[in-house]
């Protein structure tokens, strides 16, 4: 994983937005247009938006190393590994976006790709074995990042991780080896301290679920 290039790209999205406000413009007008479903800390809502998206964004390398780190502790690198590569290139080779979308806003969409891909590759780990690579709920993180990216462009890269996902379904690992049975008999606590310093996404921003 090139996540020294992803941080790097990063950086100087960051040195953009610090410019042209871009991302902090767009958070300005979404926050009056969010669902009634998402509660945000009512003292704060932009903050939360903005803390929400530069973590949703500077995550990205850091959830690429997590995740290989657990795809070879578990023995499932060949199932996880073209997946990743995939949520990598996302960054390196943008898909075409909407001209107005630079810096930061341009990497808050390529991030909800990757995030999306992440999403994926979870959920068939959890059905091939039925507990987490990922020992959290990434749905709300994902819900909240589809309405800051916007709900026409959002449902185009879904469409885009669904079609990248069904491709590469013909290759899937089918999690058989002997190593793999042999870690989820008996090691699999050890994916414990791999993500133990990493908080949940949504709720480290303050962004919860609406009670009714």
């Amino acid at each position: 994983m090139r996540v020294s290039t992803l941080r790097s790209i990063i950086d100087n999205a960051i040195i953009h937005e610090t410019k042209t406000q871009l991302l902090h413009r767009h958070l300005q007008s979404t926050v009056k247009t969010l669902p009634s479903h998402l509660s945000l800390q009512q003292d704060s809502e932009l903050e939360s938006l903005e803390k929400f998206a530069h973590q949703y964004i500077s995550h990205v390398p850091e959830f690429l190393q997590a995740l290989k780190e657990a795809a070879q502790v578990s023995g499932i690198e060949d199932h996880v590994f073209p997946f990743l590569k995939v949520a990598e290139e996302y960054f390196l080779s943008p898909p075409s976006l909407p001209n107005d979308h630079m810096g930061l806003m341009a990497l808050m969409d390529e991030s909800y790709l990757a995030h999306r891909l992440f999403e994926e590759v979870n959920d068939r780990y959890i059905s091939a074995v039925g507990l987490p690579l990922i020992p959290w709920d990434m749905t709300l993180a994902n819900v909240v990042a589809h309405q800051l990216v916007g709900e026409e462009l959002a449902n185009q890269l879904d469409e885009r991780v669904h079609l990248t996902v069904n491709k590469m379904m013909s290759a899937e690992h089918k999690y058989e080896s002997v190593r793999f049975k042999k870690y989820v008999e008996q090691e699999q606590g050890n994916l414990t301290t791999i993500w133990q310093d990493w908080p949940c996404l949504s709720k480290a921003s303050g962004i919860e679920w609406a009670l009714y």
